[in-house]
């Protein structure tokens, strides 16, 4: 499907920032290792430096690494609902640096359920991206590959086209899992029901 499949490689290994479609809207990511990266990410959005990005895979096994052991509730809710637009925040292991969760001790994961973004992840190292919308702060989230080309032209290094398989336009809702408890941060395309 993708391609441009060593592109996609040599720019994020080169700490390069890329613009891709989800499930729920389009996204802007980087490997997380390249700390480089991940502040370009800031300056290209001008994003607040306590706003912390998330960590994305097309499986959920690529990101137990990054988190500490996911309580029941959690796993509950993956099960559940992933892929699709749920994302997870939990506590982060040692091997998710501060710079991607502004310093908080938790992350949030995500598994969208788009062909495009699942391919993306299938052929880069470690198969895991760093990543936040594809917009400017406090400007609407990218819905369609024109508006991702009107937002981050000339900002991300690389626009992922998406074949076909557009995003739905919402946003994924978010879900804190501390615990056995669980806070909905922010309700998004998806109900929860546990």
């Amino acid at each position: 499907m993708l391609k441009n499949k060593q592109e996609i490689i040599d720019v994020l290994q080169n700490d390069g920032v890329i613009a891709y479609v989800t499930d729920t809207v389009w996204g802007l990511g980087c490997l997380p290792e390249s700390e480089k990266a991940v502040k370009k990410i800031y300056e290209i959005k001008k994003r607040e430096a306590q706003k912390p990005l998330i960590l994305m895979s097309n499986e959920v096994y690529n990101l137990f690494d990054y988190v500490k052991p996911i309580p029941k509730t959690g796993q509950i809710l993956i099960k559940k609902y992933f892929p699709g637009a749920l994302t997870i925040v939990t506590e982060k292991s040692d091997k998710t640096p501060d710079y991607i969760t502004s310093g908080m001790q938790t992350v949030g994961i995500r598994i969208p359920d788009n062909k495009v973004f699942q391919s993306i992840c299938e052929i880069i190292p470690k198969h895991v991206l760093a990543t936040t919308s594809a917009n400017l702060s406090h400007q609407p989230s990218a819905k369609t590959y024109e508006q991702a080309l009107e937002n981050m032209t000339g900002l991300a290094d690389l626009i992922i086209e998406d074949y076909g398989y557009p995003a739905k336009g919402l946003e994924s809702t978010v879900a804190g899992v501390v615990g056995d408890e669980l806070r909905v941060f922010r309700q998004g395309a998806i109900s929860l029901d546990i």
